[in-house]
């Protein structure tokens, strides 16, 4: 209904900073300068005025700054009243097999009871690093929000939010012909002289501590870094006899891998990821699932 960095616009006019308006928004300071500098640039106009106590806003900022106020505020009563004549509402929720879906629909039951309005849709898509990036970018769009293991660096740079359902522990994924695959649980000895897939350098803040941790204090360990999770890593995995992190959640995504756990205590978080700005339904839902 209108230009989301409106909202980024009255956060940094409001705090008087790029750093504070970052805090509030849950994004980089970088990330809200480069918004300011874009949106100067599209209207032509000049907002902030750095001083020694901060920013503030030029006359063409402050009349920008009250005009977004009611812009938003209008755009909020105008869906509110279209809803009003939309009463099911229809939340889409991302299938993939890196992204299941199981645990939402565990709940489903006890979100109709609060909501009995809202539906569900199970959408499909293909888990591509390029794909998954603008899904996760463009929340609401086409998908509404995705269930799976996140980190702050991620919500970061797509920009999205996510709430918390519970940590899930890293285990072990390991091809049912290997050595390993008798052993309920693994030690980090088991795993000396083996090869690990991990996730490149700076893609999750959590396999980063793991990898931090490996390179450091198990340097038997063999790690190869692979771009992203997919069907064609899980099956190099079992091809070539080597091993790869992974979550429970993941015990079927391959017929011939066994997720085993590891004796250590790294977990991260999983949840559900959603735009910043959710819809209407997405917000009864977290709602719901707060309850």
């Amino acid at each position: 209904m209108y230009n989301p960095q409106l909202d980024t616009f009255i956060a940094v006019a409001d705090a008087g900073s790029f750093n504070k308006a970052s805090e509030k928004l849950y994004v980089s300071p970088n990330a809200v300068m480069k918004q300011m500098n874009l949106l100067e640039s599209n209207l032509g106009l000049h907002l902030f005025e750095r001083t020694h106590r901060g920013l503030q806003l030029t006359p063409a900022g402050q009349s920008l700054y009250h005009d977004a106020l009611y812009i938003i505020q209008y755009s909020k009563d105008a869906i509110a009243r279209a809803k009003h004549f939309n009463p099911q509402k229809t939340l889409r929720i991302g299938v993939s097999f890196t992204t299941p879906v199981e645990y939402l629909i565990s709940l489903w039951d006890k979100v109709q009871k609060i909501y009995p309005q809202l539906k569900f849709e199970l959408i499909s898509f293909e888990n591509t690093p390029d794909n998954a990036r603008e899904i996760m970018k463009n929340f609401g769009v086409n998908i509404d929000m995705v269930a799976g293991i996140y980190s702050s660096n991620l919500l970061e740079e797509r920009r999205c939010a996510a709430m918390l359902l519970y940590h899930t522990p890293v285990c072990c994924a390991v091809p049912r012909n290997h050595p390993l695959a008798y052993k309920e649980k693994l030690t980090m000895k088991d795993l000396y002289h083996e090869t690990i897939f991990l996730l490149q350098h700076h893609y999750f803040d959590d396999f980063d501590i793991i990898r931090a941790d490996l390179l450091k204090n198990h340097s038997a360990i063999q790690i190869e870094d692979i771009s992203f999770f997919n069907m064609d890593v899980f099956n190099r995995c079992v091809n070539e006899s080597k091993l790869m992190l992974a979550m429970p959640e993941w015990k079927n995504i391959h017929p011939m891998l066994k997720i085993i756990p590891i004796e250590w205590d790294y977990v991260i978080p999983f949840g559900i990821m959603y735009s910043p700005h959710p819809s209407h339904e997405v917000q009864l839902f977290i709602d719901a699932i707060e309850q």
